[in-house]
């Protein structure tokens, strides 16, 4: 049986994956890089330094010059996250979130972004959740399965007991790895690994996901 309930933060709950790829097109734009929506698709899910590292393309730097570019990408997203408001939850995931909590299922937030915790706090939606696991763990990030295994830890459930909520590949990726389902959000294109698919999460019960998941 499914006890657990582990979703991504960017681009399921909120839509914070717009101001990531807003700063990413500052910085690409300041570099001289080409980049825009299509190549943005390949940075959903993964780390900070992964993401730049996917923007270079194989142009050389040092790392003192990818540590200066990675904090100024960051201080632009910054910038927009600080203006959040609960108002920029996704529509559903609020009224799930407390569904889920009030049915007895444990709730995680598991993001490879270390910026998790500011953004809960601008979005308050802390009571509904049981543990967070972000990119400010000791663990590898995603598409390996650390981020998920430690969550299942933090919880008390065994991986087989854990759905996964992502809307990008290398999420979908480090789910399955972890040994749990996941249900993947948005394009199937995108999330076509996936072993359920739904566009997002607005107007998606309990009883929804029950009809789409086994053992929910």
């Amino acid at each position: 049986m499914i006890r657990a309930i582990l979703f991504d933060l960017d681009g399921v709950l909120t839509d914070t994956s717009e101001f990531h790829y807003l700063g990413w097109k500052r910085l690409a734009d300041e570099l001289g890089l080409p980049f825009d929506r299509q190549k943005n698709e390949a940075l959903r899910g993964v780390s900070r330094r992964e993401s730049l590292l996917i923007l270079l393309d194989g142009r050389p730097a040092t790392e003192q010059e990818m540590n200066e570019w990675m904090e100024r990408k960051n201080r632009y997203y910054m910038e927009y996250v600080s203006k959040m408001t609960p108002q920029n939850l996704l529509p559903g995931a609020l009224e799930l979130l407390k569904e889920l909590h009030q049915a007895g299922y444990k709730v995680a937030i598991v993001s490879s972004s270390k910026n998790t915790p500011l953004v809960l706090e601008r979005l308050q939606i802390g009571e509904w959740l049981d543990t967070v696991v972000d990119g400010n763990a000791a663990a590898r990030s995603k598409p390996a399965p650390d981020l998920f295994l430690l969550a299942a830890e933090r919880l008390g459930v065994e991986p087989a007991e854990c759905l996964v909520i992502e809307d990008a590949e290398a999420g979908i990726a480090a789910g399955k790895a972890a040994g749990m389902r996941t249900l993947g959000l948005g394009p199937i294109e995108r999330v076509s690994s996936a072993d359920y698919h739904l566009p997002d999460l607005n107007g998606v019960s309990l009883q929804r996901l029950r009809e789409l998941v086994p053992d929910l």
